[in-house]
C-alpha cells in the first residue's frame, strides 16, 4: 500500500471569505475569518486516501506563544471557550477530505498560525497551514458584539464609506469620508496598530489573551489613534500652521493615513483633528469586527474643572473674549462601538462613546471610553469609563458674561445650547440621523429650531420668561441659513418690557473663528442709537456682504454679537449666535448610472459653479473607496465668477453593492474646500 503524506492545505478562501463577510479582503490574499463560525479547510494528500478508522489528525492553533492543540472528531462539537474541528463523513471525500475548524466566539482577535499533524501507522505528517486572521463577528449570538439587525450590521462593519457631520447645529456640513476598511494594506495596519501598542509592548501574553473583549480592544485603540503617549497613527494640530504636514480638512479617508503611518515604521501622520480621528478609529474598529459609528455633538462642552459650567466673556461692544479654560466647540466628533458590558451588567450594553481625540487623560493616557450611553444619560457618573466628561460634554450649562474694565456687568445662563444636536449618519442613507435622545432628555417639540438659535438677554436661564434688569429683551436671528456668495441677513428683535421711553446704544459685532477657537479680530461691525417707545417691539434688518466676509470667513464660522446699553441706566443686554456659511456643492453625475458594473470602466462628470464676487483656482481631488484605486487629482485654472467648469473621471469598480464616490475642491485663493459626493449602485457582472 502507497504512504499517506500530507503535502498541502487548500485554504478555500472565497468560500471562507464569503461565509465570514470578509471577502473585501479578498486582495490580502489571506485567510480572515471570524470568531464563533467555523471555516473549512482541505486537505491535499499524496500516496494513499485518508481512512479515518486508522489515521488521527491534530491541529495547532498559534497566537504569538499561546497555543492549544484539538483533535480533529467526526463530528460537530460545539465549545463557547475551545477551539474545535471536526471531518464530516456525510459528505467525506478520502482523496481530498475537509476539515471545519471553529473558533470559539470569545477568541482574542489576531494574526494566528496553524499547523496540522496527521497520525498514521506510516508515521507522522506535518503541514503548516500558514496564517489566519480572526476578527470579532457581530453575526453570532454568543459574540461580544453581536448586534441584532442586519442592516445595522452592514453599516456599521461593512460599509467603507460615509459621512461625517460638521458646521453648526442648524446648518449642518455632510463631509464625506472613506473608511478604507477593505483598500490595500488597511487590515494589515489595523493588526499592527495593536502589535504596537503599549500593552502589546509590554506584555504580550497578557495582550493577547485581553483581545478576545472589545472593551479592552477598543480602549487601546482609542489611545493608539492619537500619538500623545505613543507610536500612535495621527498627530493632532490646531494652530492652523501645517506646514510640516497635511492640513485635517484636506485628508478625504483613513486608507491614506493608516499606510502612511505603517510605512513610515509607525511615525505618526500630520496632521488630524477631531473628525480624523474618529474616522480612523472607525476603520480600525470595523476591521477588528466591532460595530463603529461617527458621532457629531454640536456645541460640545470642555470642562476642565468639572462644575459643569462653561463662561463665555464679552466686551460691551459685542466682541467675544479669549482667556477661559473652559471651552465650547461647535462640533466635536467621537465614535461609538457596539458592545455588551459584562463588567457594568446588561443595562449598560449597546452603543459606547469612545474618543480618540487627544483631550484628558483617562487611566494616566490620552484616550476616552468605552462610555455606555445608556449611563450619559442617566447620569451614572460612578461609571467606567470617564462618563462624567462625555456627560459634561452634552449637559454643561453656559454663563455668557459682559465685562466692562475688569467689572460683570452682565450675566446670561444658557441650559440647553451645550449638545443640542447629536447625530450620526443614517442606516442605509446618505442622510442625518438625530441621537440626541439617547444622551439626554430632549425638551418638548415647544422648543423650535429659531428659538434655541436664540440667546435671550435674561439673568435667569435661557427658557425662562422673567424680567431683565434692563426690562429690555433682544433676540437675534438669521433670516436663513448662511450661503457662500449670498449677503448674511439677520434681524434683531428688541423688547422695551417697561412702560417708559428708552435711548439704547446698539453695538454689532462679526468676528471669524475656527470650530474649537475663541474668535479672531472684528472683521465688521455697526453702531447706532434706538430709540423705544413704551412696551414697543421693534425689529432692525442688518446684513454682511459677500465682499465683507468671502476672504476672512473660508471654512470658519461667524460669532455675531449684539449688546445693547440703556443710556440712562448704563445697563446691557446681550444676544449672540454662532454660525457657519454653506459651502458651494460639486455636482458628480455617473454616466449610465443605472447600470454600472463591476470590472467594467465608468464615466463621471464632476461639475463646480464659482459663487465668488471673484476668480478661484484649486486643486480638485477624487476618490472611492471600491471604486478607484488610488485618489485622482486635477489642477483647476482660475475660474471667473459665476464661471462653470467641468471634469470627466473614468474609474473601474472593484467590489459590488452601495459605493461612494466624493470629490474635494481645495481653493487656493479662498481658505475654503468644496465638496461632493454620489452614491453609485455597483451591480455584478
Amino acid at each position: 500500500m502507497e504512504e499517506f503524506k500530507l503535502y498541502g492545505v487548500d485554504l478555500k478562501l472565497a468560500e471562507n471569505l464569503s461565509r465570514h463577510r470578509t471577502d473585501g479582503f479578498i486582495s490580502s490574499k489571506e485567510l480572515v475569518v471570524r470568531r464563533g463560525a467555523a471555516f473549512k479547510v482541505g486537505l491535499e494528500l499524496k500516496g494513499r486516501p485518508f481512512n479515518p478508522n486508522t489515521d488521527i489528525l491534530k491541529i495547532k492553533i498559534m497566537l504569538g506563544r499561546l497555543y492549544t492543540i484539538m483533535p480533529v472528531s467526526y463530528r460537530p462539537k460545539h465549545s463557547d471557550s475551545l477551539w474545535t474541528a471536526f471531518m464530516d463523513l456525510s459528505s467525506f471525500n478520502p482523496q481530498q477530505p475537509c476539515v471545519y475548524i471553529s473558533p470559539p466566539a470569545s477568541a482574542p482577535v489576531g494574526r494566528y498560525k496553524l499547523v496540522i499533524c496527521a497520525f498514521t501507522k506510516d508515521g507522522q505528517s506535518v503541514c503548516t497551514l500558514g496564517k489566519l486572521t480572526l476578527l470579532c463577528n457581530p453575526w453570532c449570538k454568543e459574540d461580544s458584539v453581536y448586534i441584532p439587525f442586519e442592516d445595522q450590521r452592514e453599516e456599521y462593519v461593512l460599509n467603507d464609506s460615509g459621512l461625517l457631520f460638521t458646521g453648526t447645529a442648524t446648518n449642518l456640513v455632510p463631509r464625506p469620508w472613506s473608511f478604507d476598511q477593505f483598500e490595500s494594506g488597511v487590515l494589515e495596519a489595523c493588526l499592527n496598530l495593536l502589535e504596537v501598542s503599549p500593552q502589546h509592548q509590554l506584555n504580550r501574553r497578557t495582550d493577547y489573551l485581553n483581545r478576545n473583549d472589545p472593551v479592552y480592544l477598543s480602549r487601546v485603540v482609542s489611545a493608539m489613534i492619537n500619538s500623545e503617549d505613543d507610536r500612535g497613527v495621527v498627530k493632532g494640530n490646531w494652530t492652523g500652521d501645517f506646514k510640516d504636514g497635511l492640513n485635517p480638512s484636506l485628508w478625504t479617508g483613513s486608507g491614506d493615513i493608516l499606510r502612511q503611518w505603517a510605512q513610515s515604521g509607525f511615525s505618526p501622520v500630520k496632521y488630524g483633528q477631531c473628525w480624523v480621528f474618529a474616522a480612523v478609529m472607525c476603520t480600525v474598529m470595523r476591521v477588528l469586527g466591532v460595530p463603529c459609528r461617527v458621532v457629531t455633538n454640536y456645541n460640545s462642552a470642555h470642562d476642565t474643572n468639572s462644575n459643569l459650567v462653561i463662561e463665555e466673556y464679552y466686551t460691551k461692544t459685542g466682541q467675544k473674549l479669549p482667556g477661559s479654560k473652559d471651552s465650547i466647540w461647535n462640533f466635536h466628533v467621537w465614535v461609538e462601538c457596539w458592545m455588551s458590558r459584562p463588567d457594568l451588567g446588561s443595562a449598560m450594553d449597546g452603543w459606547q462613546v469612545l474618543d480618540p481625540t487627544p483631550q484628558e487623560r483617562s487611566g494616566g493616557v490620552f484616550c476616552c471610553g468605552p462610555a455606555p450611553v445608556k449611563a450619559v444619560r442617566d447620569r451614572r457618573i460612578g461609571l467606567i469609563y470617564d462618563v462624567p466628561f462625555v456627560y459634561a460634554e452634552v449637559n454643561a450649562d453656559v454663563h455668557t458674561i459682559i465685562v466692562s474694565q475688569g467689572q460683570v456687568v452682565r450675566v446670561n445662563k444658557d441650559t440647553e445650547k451645550v449638545g443640542a444636536l447629536i447625530c450620526t449618519k443614517a442606516v442605509g442613507f446618505p442622510r442625518v440621523q438625530n441621537i440626541t435622545g439617547d444622551y439626554k432628555v430632549v425638551r418638548s417639540p415647544t422648543s423650535t429650531l429659531s428659538s434655541r438659535s436664540s440667546r435671550i438677554s435674561d439673568d435667569s436661564t435661557l427658557r425662562r420668561a422673567s424680567t431683565a434688569p434692563t426690562g429690555i429683551l433682544v433676540f437675534l436671528n438669521l433670516d436663513k441659513p448662511a450661503v457662500s456668495g449670498e449677503p448674511i441677513r439677520f434681524t434683531i428683535k428688541i423688547i422695551n418690557k417697561q412702560n417708559k421711553v428708552k435711548r439704547l446704544k446698539m453695538h454689532l459685532n462679526a468676528q471669524a473663528k475656527e470650530y474649537n477657537h475663541t474668535p479672531s479680530d472684528t472683521f465688521w461691525e455697526s453702531h447706532g442709537v434706538l430709540q423705544m417707545g413704551p412696551a414697543e417691539v421693534k425689529t432692525v434688518q442688518q446684513q454682511i456682504l459677500p465682499t465683507q466676509y468671502e476672504d476672512v470667513v473660508g471654512d470658519d464660522l461667524i460669532n455675531l454679537a449684539v449688546v445693547l446699553e440703556d443710556m440712562s441706566s448704563q445697563e446691557q443686554a446681550l444676544a449672540t449666535e454662532e454660525f457657519n456659511i454653506a459651502s458651494p456643492q460639486l455636482i458628480i453625475k455617473i454616466a449610465n448610472e443605472n447600470s454600472v458594473m463591476v470590472h467594467r470602466e465608468q464615466m463621471a462628470t464632476v461639475t463646480f459653479t464659482n459663487p465668488f464676487s471673484h476668480p478661484v483656482s484649486g486643486i480638485l481631488v477624487v476618490v472611492g473607496a471600491g471604486l478607484i484605486q488610488d485618489k485622482v487629482t486635477f489642477r483647476m485654472p482660475p475660474l471667473k465668477a459665476g464661471g462653470k467648469v467641468q471634469q470627466a473621471i473614468s474609474f473601474i469598480p472593484r467590489m459590488v453593492g452601495s459605493k461612494m464616490l466624493h470629490a474635494n475642491l481645495m481653493l487656493t485663493d479662498v481658505r475654503s474646500t468644496v465638496r461632493g459626493f454620489k452614491m453609485v449602485s455597483v451591480k455584478s457582472g
